[in-house]
């Protein structure tokens, strides 16, 4: 009998260690979950942003999208970055001029685009000789030289079909006198020019002696025909394209997983 009943009590005490072992697993498995989503979660760009007290000076999407072509071009001088940003009006400073060495903004100016991409705002945008339209996406900022203009900066566009035009077009980085404040005052915007980003005359040289040389160059317009047409910007950069986003339903798994794959 009592060796009836040491058994039983064995059998029960197992099976109660087994239980709280299971209730163990249960508990945890969440929490290892959640911490390989926050990992997963984790953006290095967005930590950059964040670091350069860029937010409410440069917008996130513009940024964003400068930084995917920026990791995957070869500029020849990766300590710049300029962003131009066309969802500003031109009375607005919408040129940013990084530093990404020292991970901090160095100019931040107004700048004029083309005659025919709008009056106080840049809204079309062309690739065409003649067009005297500005071009939106990446550019390398090359070799001065001394034109028309003054001192001037030429621009290679990198994208076939977007801006590859620019060096052929003379689309360049130069001073003139209608980007100033004073035709602003004067006039509600910026003169504009034949398609390049014209700088005040005395930002000119201090500006494209920091940006030459081969640094990487983004003209951002938050532009639906643009981003529809780009290699380099992706919608959701951190998604890989064999990772699917889990749902609550299988139905919706499963279209998910056809279009991914």
């Amino acid at each position: 009998m009592n060796k009836l009943l040491i058994i039983s009590l064995w059998a029960i005490a197992t099976s109660s260690i087994s239980g709280d072992l299971n209730k163990s697993q249960q508990v945890n498995a969440p929490i290892e979950i959640n911490q390989t989503k926050v990992e997963l979660e984790k953006d290095p760009v967005k930590e950059l942003y964040d670091e350069m007290k860029l937010q409410g000076i440069i917008k996130w999407d513009a940024f964003e999208q400068a930084m995917q072509g920026y990791n995957q071009l070869s500029p020849k001088n990766r300590n710049i970055m300029t962003i131009i940003d066309f969802t500003l009006p031109s009375t607005e400073k919408r040129m940013y001029v990084l530093d990404m060495k020292a991970k901090k903004l160095i100019f931040h100016n107004i700048v004029s685009h083309g005659r025919n991409s709008g009056e106080k705002f840049a809204t079309s945008f062309s690739n065409k000789h003649g067009s005297f339209q500005s071009s939106l996406g990446f550019y390398f900022a090359e070799e001065t030289y001394n034109g028309g203009n003054g001192f001037s900066l030429r621009l290679d566009g990198l994208e076939k079909g977007i801006n590859d035009q620019a060096r052929p077009r003379a689309i360049v980085v130069h001073g003139a006198d209608y980007c100033s404040t004073n035709i602003i005052k004067s006039t509600g915007r910026l003169g504009r020019s034949y398609g390049c980003p014209a700088l005040p005359r005395e930002l000119t040289k201090p500006i494209i002696n920091t940006i030459k040389g081969g640094s990487l160059m983004y003209i951002y317009a938050g532009n639906k025909e643009y981003l529809a047409s780009t290699k380099l910007v992706k919608k959701n950069p951190l998604l890989p394209s064999n990772t699917l986003i889990a749902t609550q339903h299988d139905e919706e798994t499963t279209k998910s997983k056809t279009v991914l794959n």
